[in-house]
């Protein structure tokens, strides 16, 4: 048997619907941006395997970090010890983010890393005596699928079953200079006193479809919840590491953020990792005589070894100045593309933010996620050995930096080919 019938013997897979979907293909091996599967055909990589290879697959350098690290020490408890590649990440961290971060917490994805976020900004009012439990988030923003982090998320087909189970946040439209007046009048409905926190994904919506928005219009609205004493939370767990170009989102706006969440890019798609970090007065807060006000949270692979030591030889690649060049040169390359693709009748909406390009394709339906034209984008993308996987009708191209142009060029010419013929 091979090893995609094997697996729909035993698996479950995410985001799938199990009895109709096609049988998973069995990847064996990566190089570059490419993936390989048993019979020895190649995939091109066009969205980063869910967004985290930021590097390509297999990367040599980050390999040879992890096999010497797992040679030394693979994992210990983070309660009461500590270990080098834990402190060297959270030391070499720190001051390439945005603001004035002052530690790091570790947990091991996206959604344990917004989930620490929550935890922190609504236990450092309650450490501060005042009571602020209100949350402010984004229509259409996506956090994770955790219970917290489905509460900060729009509602949406991700959130439908457990809907009355979630807590209540409030949602306000992505700002506009024309929106901004309306905006801070919603926030001055709601009691700005009772907001404890805005979380939000900077620049860019993954999830909700791509969504781009301006950074001066989200910097005044920044600004002013930072003059309410609404602590700010920055979800840059796509948007880190360049994916919008600057190194990190938050580098568009001049406000800075109390609180960051990152993963994905984190440890350039090798292992699994998530960091939120904070100023000093968030940690600050909970400094105590009184273990009451300690953060009660954490888990079993909290800081694991491996994870960080690749998360540092990520980071070394990352801060190359090539790495900054291979994101300026796909930038580029998707300029160009846009330009073909905004002459073709079957697409809207087309946009560019760093490495991201999407664009909606018209259907008779609506612009969601369940439009019934994902599947048919599966079928062709998968025939043409291109992995790209739509959000309903939108589709994005989101490669690691290390793809080339004659790879970019192929994923093009395949999308043009797709558009046109409808």
């Amino acid at each position: 048997m091979t090893w995609s019938e094997r697996d729909q013997q035993v698996i479950w897979h995410p985001y799938t619907q199990m009895q109709t979907a096609p049988a998973p293909i069995g990847i064996v091996r990566g190089e570059g941006a490419s993936l390989f599967d048993e019979a020895g055909n190649s995939y091109l990589d066009a969205t980063s395997s869910w967004w985290v290879n930021i590097h390509g697959h297999a990367n040599p350098y980050i390999a040879q970090k992890l096999a010497a690290q797992a040679m030394q020490l693979q994992h210990c408890i983070f309660a009461g010890y500590t270990h080098p590649a834990a402190v060297e990440l959270a030391e070499r961290l720190l001051p390439v983010l945005p603001g004035r971060q002052s530690r790091v917490f570790y947990s091991d994805n996206g959604s344990t890393a917004i989930e620490v976020a929550l935890k922190m900004a609504l236990q450092y009012w309650e450490n501060k005596g005042i009571r602020k439990q209100k949350i402010l988030a984004f229509n259409h923003a996506y956090h994770g699928d955790t219970f917290g982090a489905m509460s900060v998320s729009s509602r949406s087909v991700f959130t439908a079953p457990f809907d009355d189970l979630l807590f209540e946040v409030h949602f306000i439209d992505t700002p506009t200079q024309d929106n901004l007046p309306q905006l801070k009048a919603a926030i001055e409905s709601l009691g700005p006193d009772d907001i404890a926190a805005f979380i939000f994904e900077p620049l860019l919506q993954g999830a909700g479809g791509m969504l781009m928005y301006e950074a001066a219009a989200l910097d005044q609205l920044l600004q002013y919840c930072k003059e309410q004493q609404i602590l700010l939370i920055a979800d840059e767990i796509l948007t880190g590491f360049g994916r919008t170009g600057k190194n990190f989102a938050m580098e568009n706006v001049a406000t800075a953020p109390d609180i960051i969440c990152l993963s994905k890019g984190l440890t350039g798609g090798a292992l699994a990792l998530g960091v939120t970090t904070c100023t000093a007065d968030i940690y600050n807060a909970f400094l105590s005589e009184s273990k009451l006000k300690t953060l009660f949270h954490g888990h079993s692979f909290t800081a694991n070894a491996l994870a960080c030591s690749v998360a540092l030889a990520s980071l070394d690649l990352f801060l190359q100045p090539e790495c900054a060049q291979q994101r300026d040169r796909i930038h580029a390359q998707h300029q160009q593309f846009l330009q073909r693709l905004a002459a073709v009748g079957t697409v809207k909406h087309t946009r560019l933010l760093g490495t991201v390009l999407a664009f909606e394709i018209i259907t008779s339906g609506q612009d969601v996620y369940t439009n019934q034209l994902a599947d048919e984008l599966h079928r062709f993308f998968r025939a043409k050995r291109i992995m790209l996987r739509p959000l309903g009708n939108t589709l994005y191209i989101l490669p690691p930096y290390c793809i080339t142009n004659e790879e970019l060029g192929r994923v093009y010419e395949s999308i043009l080919e797709f558009v046109e013929g409808m």
